[in-house]
């Protein structure tokens, strides 16, 4: 996705610890050319394997799942990181590493809105170490759901998150690969894989 690749080179920054800040094109603003392309790439990837529901993680994936799951006409359901009071039992529950929070993040799913017989795909922004997609494809497999696939906005190649991944054996989507940054080169990006 060469528009979405650009983007990053022109508004990414490198922060400590690792983090590609691109805040002004995937998490609080949003970009609706963007956004709409995204959803409509990852519904072309994944169409031809039928699924019937999106899932994501609050709050950044929401955006390209929902874009996507506009696209391919099926419900999107998401993770949330706080179990809300209204979330009745039984809920499936994993946890996740994550390097913007700082920490462990626990993450909820409704066992209404997820089970046997459904067929998913993930869609989230980032791909690095791959902590964050093992927990929600845990997720699925307690719920009896089908994992069908994982598509992520913008991948960090060098973090080996997709080798992680490799053993859940389904096909991974994304839009843009970091293929390293640091300060001396900036953000060297290529289109995704």
């Amino acid at each position: 996705m060469q528009a979405l690749v650009e983007a990053i080179r022109e508004q990414g920054v490198i922060l400590p610890g690792g983090i590609l800040k691109v805040d002004g094109l995937v998490n609080h603003q949003l970009l609706p050319h963007l956004t709409r392309e995204m959803g409509e790439r990852f519904a072309a990837g994944f169409a031809p394997l039928k699924p019937n529901k999106v899932v994501t993680i609050e709050v950044s994936g929401i955006a390209p799942a929902l874009a996507t799951a506009l696209v391919l006409n099926v419900p999107l359901v998401y993770a949330r990181k706080k179990k809300p009071i209204t979330m009745q039992e039984p809920t499936f529950t994993a946890q996740s590493l994550s390097r913007t929070k700082g920490g462990a993040v626990d993450l909820f799913v409704s066992s209404e809105y997820l089970g046997p017989g459904d067929r998913v795909v993930v869609i989230d922004d980032f791909l690095a170490s791959g902590g964050t997609l093992r927990a929600l494809a845990g997720i699925i497999a307690l719920s009896g759901a089908e994992l069908l696939g994982l598509g992520c906005v913008i991948e960090k190649g060098f973090e080996e998150g997709r080798a992680r991944l490799a053993d859940l054996n389904v096909p991974i989507l994304t839009l843009a690969n970091i293929v390293r940054m640091n300060e001396a080169e900036g953000v060297v990006v290529e289109a995704g894989r």
